[in-house]
């Protein structure tokens, strides 16, 4: 058995699958609908769906394509995107979503974090974290898509939003982003040494081995994009997961 989580992190933008290279020029990979089909046939576990218009552009969430994504998962799924207040939370809640995911709401309101959870659970509260590197190896969190800098360390950061009340953190690096080469194991290892809640990490996962060294690194779970919607070294699109009996051969 997998105890180790392993996840498809897919981006959303305009009602369709797209996927991003350090954060930028998000290139057309496919409808969101006939993937989640496709991860129901290879018995995925968890889905993650983000909208990266809905925050940046000042956007609802997609309650449309969330609630078809929900009626199409036989698995459960996390979203983020857009969410502003408690309403769209219960509203997405309603759909059918088990984890909602905040990001650059909570810098201005972290109160919405303690709203949730005091509601739903904090199991049920993700907050995501893009963190990035400067040339001078230091940490910064990015909101806005990766646009605006906060002045505050990824660990700081996580700990701040543990005690409003978050379950789980998101931790992606937006250097990797879209590299496949691998986690940022520095700041994984700072993050998960930082908080006693789940870190997933996200943004780099290139092979089955990534996955392995992100968990030795203190990750609770991990996330893989371009890795799940890509194949070979052109990056033809193909969505593909890895089986469970390959997941437990690498990861145990």
């Amino acid at each position: 058995m997998i105890k180790t989580r392993v996840m498809p992190c897919l981006l959303l933008k305009n009602n369709s699958l797209v996927k991003t290279v350090q954060f930028k020029n998000p290139r057309y990979v496919g409808d969101p609908i006939n993937t989640v089909r496709i991860y129901n046939e290879q018995e995925v576990d968890e889905l993650v769906f983000l909208d990266i218009a809905a925050g940046t552009e000042n956007k609802e969430p997609p309650f449309k394509i969330i609630a078809e994504i929900a009626s199409e998962c036989f698995m459960p799924f996390t979203y983020g995107g857009g969410i502003c207040s408690l309403e769209n939370a219960k509203k997405i809640f309603a759909l059918g979503v088990e984890k909602v995911v905040l990001n650059s709401i909570v810098v201005d309101h972290p109160e919405l974090i303690t709203q949730i959870s005091k509601i739903y659970g904090a199991q049920s509260v993700v907050v995501s974290i893009d963190a990035k590197k400067n040339w001078l190896g230091k940490y910064h969190v990015y909101t806005q898509g990766g646009r605006k800098k906060i002045n505050i360390d990824p660990v700081a950061y996580a700990q701040n939003v543990v005690k409003q009340g978050a379950g789980e953190i998101l931790l992606t690096s937006i250097n990797q982003d879209g590299m496949m080469d691998g986690y940022d194991l520095e700041l994984i290892k700072m993050v998960a040494e930082g908080v006693e809640v789940p870190v997933i990490a996200c943004g780099g996962a290139g092979n089955l081995l990534d996955f392995k060294e992100a968990v030795q690194a203190g990750a609770s779970a991990v996330a893989a994009g371009s890795m799940v919607v890509y194949q070979g070294k052109n990056r033809a699109v193909l969505t593909s997961f890895p089986t469970r009996e390959t997941l437990t051969k690498v990861l145990f």
